[in-house]
């Protein structure tokens, strides 16, 4: 692992219900280093956002949750470790696929798409004490080498882009390394740095996109997000609107 500290230690499991419930229950009882992984090969009942499940074929996908300690961040900019999940994932994946012949995006909070198809998924779980971050465990789902999904889904995979098998450590330990980077410009306060990149890779930034909100379809123009991590939205009369996760559905 070509890396300080995230990755360095890796608790790796044949089968678990899910990582992330793995890696808090271990929270509660011993103190996990920084930058350990929980890495399973087989995960039964993972999570994603909205309280559904993330299915994912046995052996074939990366299923892993890392756990920090990011005690220095300020509550009101948690929202950032979703941003740097997600450019960490962005940037192991245009690693291993050519992004100038598959579009790789970040659909907002923390979906990674390729051609419109999601290939990747993020779930932070953070744990406060005394009004500060105490730990944080930070899931994140890869299609790697499945090829069949449920259509529902509208899902893709590595193996299904290229037509060949990639190795999930090697997903990983690009994950890791990718993380630490922009985990570090975290710490060192660089937030605006962080989110122009998050912001440059923005799926559909600056175009009119289809919503879902409140059971309505409504067509309103993409701004980005605002300084506390909420899609910035703007409708035909130019009035300013805010999303948190459950109540806005991108279609597309």
């Amino acid at each position: 692992m070509e890396t300080l500290f995230i990755g360095r230690n890796i608790i790796f499991l044949p089968q678990v219900n899910s990582t992330n419930s793995y890696a808090i229950e271990m929270l509660k009882n011993v103190n996990l280093a920084e930058g350990t992984v929980v890495h399973a090969a087989e995960q039964t009942e993972g999570r994603g956002q909205r309280g559904s499940l993330w299915k994912t074929e046995n052996t074939s996908n990366l299923t892993a949750s890392l756990v920090l300690k990011p005690t220095f961040l300020d509550l009101k900019n948690q929202h950032y470790l979703y941003q740097i999940s997600a450019l960490a994932c962005y940037d192991a994946l245009a690693e291993i696929i050519d992004n100038s012949q598959f579009d790789i995006k970040i659909k907002w909070p923390n979906d990674i798409i390729v051609n419109k198809q999601k290939i990747a998924g993020i779930l932070i779980e953070n744990n406060v004490s005394q009004a500060q971050l105490s730990w944080t465990v930070i899931g994140v789902g890869i299609n790697v080498n499945q090829t069949i999904f449920d259509e529902q889904f509208n899902a893709t995979s590595l193996k299904a882009l290229l037509n060949r098998d990639i190795k999930v450590e090697r997903v990983l330990a690009l994950f890791c390394k990718h993380f630490e980077k922009h985990y570090l410009l975290l710490k060192s306060g660089r937030l605006d740095q962080i989110r122009a990149n998050y912001l440059k890779h923005f799926f559909r930034l600056n175009n009119w996109m289809d919503f879902e909100i409140n059971g309505e379809i409504k067509t309103m123009f993409v701004q980005g997000m605002s300084d506390d991590g909420l899609l910035w939205l703007t409708d035909s009369n130019q009035r300013a609107h805010y999303f948190d996760v459950k109540q806005v559905k991108w279609l597309y």
